[in-house]
């Protein structure tokens, strides 16, 4: 599974081919969700309060970047790296 995404050691990545409504999966210290694109919300799993609503921002914050990766994805095509919330 690509990773798009490492800030605050928060690892985002994206599966190719992966199911609807597009989102991300995210790992941060041993918790593990899927957050939705549209709504940066945590869709299953968990996060702490203050990484999910970390996550909330930077999804919301680059979620063109988002949907054109899982728009690549869908067709099996190289993932982009998008810039982290530490602007790393």
């Amino acid at each position: 599974m690509p990773t798009i995404a490492i800030f605050f050691g928060i690892i985002v990545r994206m599966w190719h081919d992966d199911h609807p409504p597009p989102h991300i999966h995210v790992e941060y210290q041993g918790f593990e969700a899927l957050v939705a694109i549209e709504t940066g919300l945590v869709t299953q799993g968990a996060l702490p309060r203050k990484v999910a609503k970390i996550v909330q921002d930077w999804c919301l914050q680059h979620q063109a970047e988002l949907l054109n990766n899982w728009q690549k994805a869908q067709r099996f095509e190289p993932l982009d790296r998008i810039q982290g919330a530490d602007r790393d």
